[in-house]
């Protein structure tokens, strides 16, 4: 059979834009050993694959030709290992495409929860990034002010939430007024900063009256400069990553470090969520009490059609979403069927 898959035409050397991919046609034969096919459902869209273009990573670099790697949602077609079978909903690492065969190693089972999106967002990556930073490396004390950039997208929305959860003030840094009335309006936030008004320094000490205790930095540069100068002594800075840099030739990092963090005894931490995958249950359980109880709101941004891919990564890059953003490039398989 034939699949359409989204391969990287070129590398880019500075913005990313529609020209560094490409749509193609591929033959895809059955699976091999070991093997499943899968029909793509949602792909997820993460900043960090802006930085796989750039070199290895905590993953191979991608190379142009390849088809772009991602997280995705989907539906086994074909089974060709013993422990899936043909309609099992899995998720884990795949490529841009309607069809792809992967290592069924790669996958993993989907419980039954609805909507399917939810798997990508508050119980997915978005979610559990969020909870095994600010639990697991920041620690946040009840009374304590967590700061948290690119506070209106898919990690740093359930960030300020889960702090909330657990008592702590909470102030964001976004892009803009709306999106800064969106953070404290919708998403319950104490204050939130726009990193855009030339007086963002300013504006954030009168936000932060007592200082930062941890920040969760999504975005590097100058933002986490602005950030380490309100942080207070024994600080936490929890290090998810540094979107303002993925898309520019010339990236630049703060100027007070590592001065900062000597003189206020900083912690500064870097982490992948997969790194506490064997306690993904705790977050789960944490994450679906809060949600239950309303304490969080799931926020998703999700954008049809396997063609759209590419201007999805773009768009997420200029910090157009709100939320959790995915494409859907299939059906959902459980519309229509009763939860179990």
């Amino acid at each position: 059979m034939k699949t359409r898959e989204i391969a990287v035409a070129s590398l880019p050397e500075g913005a990313l834009s529609q020209d560094h991919f490409t749509v193609r046609e591929v033959d895809l034969v059955p699976p091999g050993p070991g093997e499943v096919m899968l029909r793509t459902v949602l792909i997820s869209i993460d900043a960090a694959a802006r930085a796989w273009m750039q070199g290895a990573t905590y993953r191979a670099p991608v190379r142009a030709g390849d088809a772009m790697p991602c997280f995705a949602l989907c539906e086994v077609v074909e089974s060709n290992a013993p422990d899936l079978a043909k309609g099992d909903l899995v998720a884990g690492e795949s490529v841009w495409a309607d069809y792809a065969n992967v290592p069924a190693r790669q996958v993993q089972k989907l419980p039954d929860i609805r909507p399917l999106t939810h798997h990508l967002s508050v119980y997915g990556i978005a979610g559990k990034t969020a909870f095994h930073g600010l639990v697991g490396v920041g620690r946040p004390i009840a009374g304590e002010t967590v700061l948290v950039s690119a506070a209106a997208g898919a990690v740093g929305a359930y960030v300020g939430q889960i702090a909330r959860a657990l008592g702590c003030r909470v102030v964001g840094i976004a892009g803009g007024a709306e999106k800064c009335a969106f953070v404290t309006g919708e998403l319950g936030f104490d204050a939130c900063v726009d990193y855009r008004d030339p007086k963002m320094f300013k504006a954030l000490r009168a936000a932060c009256p007592d200082g930062v205790d941890v920040y969760f930095d999504n975005v590097g540069g100058a933002v986490l400069e602005a950030a380490l100068f309100a942080m207070n002594e024994r600080g936490r800075v929890i290090c998810c990553g540094a979107i303002s840099q993925y898309d520019s030739a010339a990236a630049s990092g703060p100027r007070n470090l590592p001065g900062l963090v000597v003189v206020k005894r900083l912690r500064m931490e870097g982490f992948i969520v997969t790194d506490f995958a064997h306690q993904d249950a705790t977050a789960e359980r944490a994450l679906r009490t809060w949600v239950a109880k309303g304490q969080i709101k799931v926020i998703e941004d999700v954008i049809d059609g396997l063609e759209n891919t590419p201007a999805a990564l773009i768009g997420l890059l200029a910090g157009e979403n709100r939320g959790k953003r995915m494409v859907r490039v299939g059906p959902d398989p459980t519309e229509g069927k009763d939860t179990a």
